[in-house]
């Protein structure tokens, strides 16, 4: 696997303001780059529609960053728009990676079917949305690092053929 390079973006009011600490970045950043990815980037921002799309589409801006990972903002709060932040974003969704994290973490808790989290492509990055609970960021992750690179090396020209050989 290539050393894919890596953005993280919190999405939290409390985190960007001080008051909290974030959790959900740092374990994201650890589980990332045990899989082998190399994480880049991070930033933190507040529950804001435009600086959730300003930070992904600066983070999609660097042909360096191939995947960009969110954390929070994935529920039913009135603040939680960070799935709608990223379908504005992105060029085209790849709704099977949120289907997976759902069905994957639906064996461990039935609250996995409230998550509104999207995976969408923007240039040539995949961005995809991670909820902001530690335990949930790394059951998510679970699900999908066993074919994450290879969707990243098809997103990035790479011949590359979906099914198992």
């Amino acid at each position: 696997m290539e050393n894919f390079k890596v953005g993280v973006l919190t999405v939290s009011d409390r985190s960007s303001r001080g008051q909290r600490e974030d959790l959900g970045g740092p374990l994201t950043v650890e589980e990332i780059e045990k899989a082998g990815f190399k994480v880049i980037k991070t930033k933190i921002v507040p529950d804001e529609k435009e600086q959730i799309k300003e930070a992904l589409i600066e983070m999609s801006e660097s042909e360096e960053i191939a995947l960009i990972l969110t954390t929070g903002g994935t529920g039913f709060s009135k603040r939680d728009i960070t799935p709608e932040a990223t379908i504005e974003v992105c060029d085209r969704l790849a709704p099977g990676i949120p289907e997976a994290m759902r069905a994957y973490s639906a064996k461990f808790t039935n609250r996995a079917a409230l998550s509104r989290a999207q995976a969408g492509l923007r240039k040539s990055s995949l961005i995809i949305n991670l909820p902001g609970s530690p335990k949930a960021i790394k059951e998510n992750l679970e699900a999908i690092i066993p074919f994450l690179a290879h969707g990243i090396e098809m997103l990035r020209g790479k011949e590359a053929d979906c099914a198992n050989e």
